[in-house]
């Protein structure tokens, strides 16, 4: 877990504002904080785990929105299976490739399409902060983000 970290982000008056997460591993205190998060357009989480994989969370009212960079990792991580059983996805058997699943095009409205972040997902070169980091500055809080994790 030492190699976790998230954000939650939300945009208000025009300004995104971010924080630092303080659970990155149960998805209902995850959920719980962004439902915490009073604003007209929502709350994302970013979440990156280990150097593993990365989940995107958005919480619009009452409505979640939930990805993950790679199903695969439902193998191996409590997490990842987790949210698997939370999207209603099949469960992926050892020799499925790597992919993306959930809600792709969570971000779409904010600036980021679908492909846009399934590319990203599909980058072997880039670790998952990394993936987060470019996420960030799609979305207009990259500065944010690289400060709150003194990134370089």
């Amino acid at each position: 877990m030492a190699d976790d970290f998230g954000v939650i982000a939300w945009h208000e008056d025009g300004i995104w504002n971010l924080a630092q997460l303080t659970q990155t591993r149960d998805i209902g205190l995850i959920m719980d904080q962004l439902n915490a998060q009073v604003t007209n357009g929502g709350a994302l989480a970013l979440i990156s785990v280990d150097e593993d994989f990365f989940i995107v969370i958005r919480a619009l009212g009452s409505h979640m929105q939930m990805m993950i960079s790679d199903v695969t990792y439902a193998l191996e991580s409590d997490l990842a299976s987790d949210l698997i059983d939370m999207l209603d996805l099949p469960f992926p058997e050892e020799d499925d490739d790597s992919q993306p699943g959930g809600d792709i095009d969570l971000l779409s409205d904010l600036g980021m399409p679908a492909m846009e972040l399934e590319a990203l997902c599909d980058d072997l070169e880039l670790f998952p902060d990394e993936q987060i980091d470019a996420i960030a500055a799609r979305l207009g809080f990259g500065e944010q983000f690289s400060k709150l994790y003194e990134l370089p």
